[in-house]
């Protein structure tokens, strides 16, 4: 316990209510993301297994079947969207490139299938009011998979407990270098506007710090100020190879992000208040440990441990079995299609606002 009486360590799976059951999901789309973390997640969940796989590659698709024991069912795109084998599972995890999300999802609304889809939730606004529309009958979830992290549900916890007082600033920040990616994978779809949507870097990188600071900060944004610019020429099509931007939230917050696609890979997000801070580092990789500290009045730190080792994959594996718990409970689902749709509002604002040069408002 702190000396105020707030107990400092995270509180696991606050959210569970299922005692036992199983998910069977069906995986849309079998990149390196599917099939490195998506899937091995879900061997290690309580609740989900993977009984069906779906690729553009049958050959693809038959050879994540042979390697996963639990995988009933290998699909192209073609069977899936067709109905084949709609007994074989419950739900679908959707994780094509983001222009690719829409057709999937109407698919699996189709079948009567609970959706997780992957952030953003589509490559326009326009696209993901096509979506929301499309999966209304059915539970959609968005992959946010911060906002199931146990520190992170703790900063939130914090913050509207009055921890460190009033929130007055985010600092955030994400990079990763995708030219070591380019290298490998020329036709990487995070370069190509048709795919990616309205860029490579704030798309993909700059929405974990905007998306997990409205969760804690339990705040949406009301306007937006950016620049950006790119310089490889991998990065010719798209205008932010780097990208730092400001959101002004609704609680009267200030928050400013960076992120860059050419940068040494590190992530952080911090929050300032009038009467302490909270920083969480290093956050949205994955493949590191990341740790929170609460910095108080009196120059002393807390770190906030939340029981869990150096395993990649936790956060993903918290995901999946929020879903199942969701939707096998049949409990309200968080973040849904209307939460991943102000994130699609900042997105695009973001964008008008570094071409243009002006502060733009979120409608």
């Amino acid at each position: 316990m702190t000396d105020d009486g707030c107990p400092y360590e995270s509180r696991a799976r606050d959210w569970e209510t299922l005692d036992s059951g199983t998910l069977r999901i069906a995986m849309v789309g079998l990149g390196w993301w599917t099939r490195a973390q998506a899937i091995p997640a879900v061997e290690r969940s309580n609740f989900c297994e993977t009984t069906v796989v779906v690729s553009s590659s049958a050959e693809t698709a038959a050879a994540v079947e042979k390697q996963t024991d639990s995988v009933e069912t290998a699909l192209t795109y073609e069977a899936f969207v067709d109905g084949e084998a709609i007994e074989s599972y419950d739900a679908v995890y959707i994780c094509t490139p983001n222009a690719r999300h829409l057709p999937y999802a109407s698919a699996a609304a189709d079948h009567g299938k609970a959706i997780l889809c992957e952030k953003p939730i589509e490559a326009t606004t326009e696209r993901a009011d096509q979506l929301i529309r499309a999966t209304e009958d059915v539970p959609l979830m968005v992959a946010y998979r911060m906002q199931t992290d146990p520190q992170v549900r703790r900063m939130r916890e914090l913050i509207a407990t009055g921890a460190i007082g009033d929130p007055v600033g985010v600092h955030g920040h994400m990079g990763q270098q995708l030219l070591d990616v380019v290298s490998t994978d020329p036709d990487q779809w995070r370069l190509a506007p048709e795919l990616a949507g309205y860029g490579a870097t704030v798309m993909d990188l700059g929405i974990y710090p905007l998306n997990t600071a409205r969760f804690v900060l339990d705040a949406d944004p009301v306007s937006v100020t950016a620049q950006m610019h790119s310089v490889d020429q991998a990065f010719c099509d798209v205008p932010d190879q780097h990208a730092t931007f400001t959101v002004k939230f609704d609680d009267g917050t200030y928050a400013a992000c960076t992120a860059s696609q050419h940068a040494h890979r590190s992530g952080h997000l911090r929050i300032v208040g009038t009467s302490g801070e909270l920083v969480l580092e290093s956050t949205f990789l994955g493949q590191s440990s990341q740790q929170l500290t609460v910095y108080r009045p009196d120059g002393r730190s807390l770190d906030i441990n939340d029981g869990r080792g150096d395993v990649f994959g936790d956060e993903m594996t918290e995901e999946f079995d929020y879903f199942a718990d969701r939707v096998l409970g049949e409990n309200p689902i968080y973040p849904n299609g209307e939460h991943a749709r102000t994130d699609m509002q900042t997105l695009s604002a973001i964008y008008t606002a570094a071409k243009d040069g002006v502060e733009v408002s979120i409608m």
